[in-house]
């Protein structure tokens, strides 16, 4: 049901972040913009503290490359583990927001155990692998409800519409973060309360806005956990996970790019948390364009893009500049060109690969199938982290970036044979 159509519509609309164009409110769902507007708010608690901890763990406690790589890998190990489980009980019990919203709740939560955990590593390890419990638990059941609340032709704009919201509050975390530091005088603990309180805020938008979709009911081995596997059984859905996989091995993690960027031009640490805003602010720019560039051309041609933008990422970062630098017209070009890089690959890849594999999932298996993909993209990532690290530890990091851009340009080889140009819908 439109914005336009009813009341309800209405109030969602009314709760979407101020200054999104009416344009857009009106030409995807309610229940689009009401989710999107959960995330918006979420997205600014979690990157208050996503924005300090790169910093704090490597430039402040001195953990090496390395011991970054494998407590940034939990991040994504974590969220393998618990995807699945969560798109599994979506499906089986068809209470997708309640699942979501026991992982927004989750995370919330660790917001205020985080200062608690002081200095201790375990302590802080444990904490963020119940962070990221609460994100896999969420994902998965709430891209499915978007996709489910939006006619297939128009998926590509939906979840643009959806990552420029949720892009939106990750651009207004580190700033957050930043006037959180300088008015406390860089007191960590801070930044982790108030990032609570927003976090909370979000879940009371869910619970009072968000629409579950019910659909018939079916028998329960119809959701079963053989039944997600049975979906590989699908060609073309094999496929894409197959090379959304290969690729996210080769995929870099933000916070260590911004660690490379650091390390050769000298920012000041205080300027760090700063760093997301780049890429944050092209992702905001480019994600309904590019949404709606996936429904027009091919939302598999446009996540491909996505990784070519990538890979020119890697060699800018890691190109010779001569030596560290700490400013002039050589910084700005390379920090505009990374971040506005970073931003263009997110734009054409995280929301546009959603749009291209829901139509290939029945609607019973949906979150499930969803899940299935992220599982295996989390767990890339988790090897990527730990790999990164380690070579960089051994060769230094402008090497580690080549090193991962030669693979990346490889893959994508691959990839391209594995992953058709355009995607049939699947229903029932």
């Amino acid at each position: 049901m439109y914005i336009a159509a009813s009341r309800r519509s209405d109030q969602a609309g009314g709760i979407a972040a101020a200054g999104t164009p009416r344009r857009f409110m009106r030409a995807v769902p309610a229940n689009v913009i009401a989710l999107g507007t959960v995330s918006l708010v979420t997205d600014i608690s979690s990157e208050m503290v996503t924005a300090v901890l790169p910093a704090y763990f490597v430039l402040t406690l001195g953990l090496s490359p390395l011991q970054y790589g494998l407590l940034d890998g939990t991040y994504f190990g974590v969220t393998a583990f618990v995807r699945l489980l969560g798109g599994q009980v979506a499906d089986r019990t068809r209470r997708r927001k309640l699942v979501a919203g026991t992982g927004y709740g989750l995370s919330a939560a660790c917001k205020l155990a985080l200062p608690m955990a002081g200095s201790s590593l375990t302590g802080l390890g444990v904490v963020l692998a119940a962070d990221r419990t609460g994100k896999g638990l969420r994902t998965a059941p709430r891209d499915a409800l978007i996709s489910l609340s939006t006619p297939p032709s128009e998926l590509g704009r939906a979840f643009g519409v959806h990552r420029a919201m949720d892009t939106f509050g990750a651009f207004l975390g580190p700033l957050a973060a930043f006037a959180v530091l300088w008015a406390t005088h860089d007191a960590y603990d801070a930044v982790f309360v108030v990032s609570f309180c927003v976090a909370t805020f979000a879940v009371l938008l869910l619970a009072l806005y968000v629409r579950d979709h019910r659909e018939p009911a079916r028998p329960r081995r119809a959701a079963t956990l053989r039944a997600a596997f049975g979906l590989l059984r699908l060609p073309r859905f094999r496929r894409t996970c197959v090379a959304a996989t290969v690729l996210g091995l080769l995929t870099v993690g933000d916070t260590f790019v911004y660690l490379v960027l650091q390390r050769n031009f000298d920012i000041p640490l205080r300027y760090f948390p700063l760093l997301p805003l780049g890429t944050a602010a092209a992702y905001l720019l480019l994600a309904v364009p590019l949404g709606r560039l996936a429904d027009r051309v091919g939302r598999f041609r446009v996540f491909l893009g996505g990784h070519l933008a990538l890979l020119a990422t890697y060699a800018v970062a890691a190109a010779p500049t001569g030596g560290r630098v700490s400013g002039g017209v050589l910084l700005w070009t390379v920090l505009l060109a990374v971040l506005g890089l970073q931003g263009l690959f997110y734009a054409a890849t995280d929301g546009v690969l959603m749009a291209a594999v829901g139509p290939l999932l029945p609607t019973h298996l949906r979150t499930s199938g969803m899940a299935l993909l992220q599982t295996g993209q989390a767990g890339a990532r988790l090897v990527s982290s730990v790999l990164f690290g380690a070579v960089w530890t051994l060769w230094g990091s402008d090497t580690a970036l080549l090193a991962m851009g030669a693979g990346l340009a490889g893959c994508l080889v691959l990839a391209r044979r594995l992953l058709p140009s355009h995607a049939p819908e699947v229903t029932g």
